[in-house]
């Protein structure tokens, strides 16, 4: 059933789990059809995500159709997610696609700024119905080697109070030391960060970059509060590794869809890892 983020995550901050969002690579069938398969499997809710940067191949519209459709095909509560939406346009793009969730990431620009632009995503997206999410923090992105730059990624405690005192997202996603990509040696999640930030505000938040980051320091920022995983990048290297495996060791006779049923299959079982990771199965 299709439903928006901010019901989701609500019932999650209420009853202690996360709701895993998976990034679909833009709109990959398969991905989407193993993300929905494994959540009916486990009886979890689940968000189906495409990140911004990757809309140019598959176009928001094929995302927002294909999910759609298995979404409704679902016993469990499915939300059509924009990750790191950069502008305003883009955001009211996805809405008018059918998105039930729009990221809009201003984490680069002042608070003040930030504030004044995810307030304008506020009002055209609940207009429609549809969820925000914003970002305080801006997000680390590794290199190949899974070094990070020199931002540090941390979000201020008082810019978060400052930011939610100005304007109020669905939900709000946070720096706490996490980043895209694999990581280099075991990440430094400030979990001591993350307290003092939920102690600021009631607003449900979110971890990115999850992949990587040990499961003990997942399932701690769930307890502290956290009601939203992001993965993406565990997902799309399983995936290619799969779909290699199926061609190297099928007898497809060059049937394609043979080897995207085989990597389809196997992963459904990182994503029902990943739902029990983020405590979510049971929940729907």
């Amino acid at each position: 059933m299709l439903v928006t983020s901010r019901e989701l995550v609500k019932d999650a901050q209420k009853k202690g789990y996360a709701v895993p969002a998976i990034n679909t690579q833009g709109g990959n069938y398969d991905i989407i059809r193993a993300v929905c398969e494994a959540a009916d499997e486990t009886d979890s809710p689940v968000m189906l995500a495409m990140y911004v940067a990757n809309v140019h191949y598959y176009g928001m519209e094929w995302f927002a159709e294909v999910s759609r459709y298995f979404a409704k095909r679902a016993t469990v509560p499915v939300a059509i997610h924009l990750d790191h939406g950069d502008t305003y346009e883009s955001c009211i793009k996805a809405i008018r696609h059918g998105f039930t969730s729009v990221m809009l990431d201003c984490s680069k620009d002042s608070i003040e700024e930030n504030i004044n632009k995810t307030n304008e995503v506020i009002k055209a997206a609940h207009a429609a119905g549809v969820s925000v999410e914003a970002e305080v923090g801006e997000l680390q992105r590794l290199d190949a080697d899974g070094n990070a730059g020199p931002n540090k990624n941390l979000a201020n405690v008082a810019d978060v109070s400052r930011f939610t005192e100005g304007c109020r997202p669905d939900l709000l996603a946070v720096g706490i030391g996490n980043a895209h990509g694999f990581y280099k040696g075991k990440p430094d999640i400030r979990l001591d960060l993350l307290r003092e930030i939920r102690d600021c505000t009631d607003i449900p938040l979110v971890l990115h970059g999850a992949t990587g980051i040990p499961e003990e320091d997942v399932k701690k920022a769930v307890n502290i509060g956290i009601a939203k995983i992001n993965f993406g990048t565990l997902i799309r290297h399983r995936y290619m590794e799969y779909y290699k495996e199926g061609i190297d060791t099928l007898d497809h006779k060059a049937h394609s869809w043979m080897v995207a049923k085989y990597a389809e299959n196997r992963l459904k079982d990182v994503v029902k890892d990943i739902i029990r990771l983020s405590g979510s199965d049971s929940r729907a």
